[in-house]
């Protein structure tokens, strides 16, 4: 196959996390950029196509944390994940972009205990050219227990566009959750969050993490818990979950961050029931906004809550009336 005009350079930018700190770019890079072989990012390196805060460094250089990393990558087959026929709930589709409404359960990219049977491989049995992008045009995630909307690029120019949008901060994502606790009002939670000192699975609010911003309003108040519209301005792993426990309201149904789960007293028989089977986090990708990568054009999405949740909810809304 000849050389093709069509194979442009898709950039890629990305924070070394503080814990990083005293690592070789080498190493950093095959962490940071997993999708890549090793020998590809070091090829990359000594060709002058990765910027440490703008610098050229060589494989063997140590890195303090907290830099930046551009990385400009070749358009190639990165993906190495088999198709598979997972069915797909498409809400918008054109040439370079794909909206999907992720249900709660579905891993987004495969990952040591779940390499198959991940809305990548879903991906790839949709449109084969997705493997020719880093991981098949997905530029952000949510959690396995989350659902929602979840937006894939389908070029690499969209990859680029959606990738410097989310850098930017402009992308708009917003969040339905039920919270444990009433909350009295809503507010801002403005706190680092980096990997738990001794739980690698785990993400927790500390001084050396990443700058994280989490905006939340009341929708609804109930006598133990609310119903909340969260607004990221960042995207930090497990960012919603963190702050929300952090401020001691934790999410319905959060085995990670929610710690042991109490009947709360005065329950409904339905409510009681509807809290033992809810086994997930009660939060969803309700609403996402961005600027089309090709058109400009704004364009923006909301998508229902899904029926665990809108049970839940009614069941919560039944018992205030009891």
């Amino acid at each position: 196959m000849g050389y093709s005009e069509e194979l442009v350079m898709t950039r890629l930018i990305a924070e070394v996390p503080l814990d990083m700190a005293g690592m070789r770019l080498d190493q950093a890079l095959a962490e940071l950029f997993a999708d890549y072989s090793r020998s590809k990012l070091q090829t990359w390196v000594k060709s002058g196509r990765v910027q440490v805060n703008g610098l050229i460094l060589k494989p063997k250089d140590k890195l303090d944390g907290g830099e930046e990393i551009t990385l400009d990558a070749e358009a190639e087959v990165v993906i190495s994940a088999e198709p598979e026929p997972i069915p797909l709930e498409i809400i918008f589709e054109d040439e370079s972009l794909l909206i999907v409404n992720k249900p709660a359960g579905l891993v987004v990219h495969p990952a040591v205990g779940n390499w198959n049977g991940t809305l990548l491989n879903a991906l790839l049995n949709h449109d084969a050219n997705l493997e020719t992008l880093p991981r098949a045009g997905i530029v952000h995630r949510i959690d396995k227990e989350t659902s929602g909307l979840l937006m894939i690029a389908k070029t690499l120019q969209a990859h680029n566009s959606l990738t410097q949008q989310l850098q930017d901060r402009t992308i708009n994502r917003e969040y339905l959750a039920i919270s444990r606790g009433r909350m009295t009002a809503g507010g801002t939670v403005d706190e680092p969050i980096g990997r738990h000192p001794t739980d690698r699975k785990r993400y927790a609010v500390r001084e050396s993490g990443k700058f994280a911003i989490t905006h939340y309003r009341v929708v609804q108040r109930f006598t133990r818990h609310t119903l909340v519209q969260v607004k990221l301005e960042t995207g930090r792993t497990h960012q919603i979950r963190v702050h929300m426990a952090h401020i001691r309201y934790p999410l319905l149904g959060d085995q990670v961050y929610g710690g042991r789960f109490q009947m709360p007293a005065d329950c409904s028989e339905r409510l009681e029931k509807e809290l033992r089977s809810f086994k997930r986090q009660a939060l969803h990708a309700a609403k996402l906004g961005l600027e089309h990568p090709v058109t400009g054009e704004y364009l923006q999405w909301e998508q229902a809550l899904p029926d665990d949740m809108t049970r839940l909810l009614e069941a919560l809304v039944d018992n205030e009336q009891e």
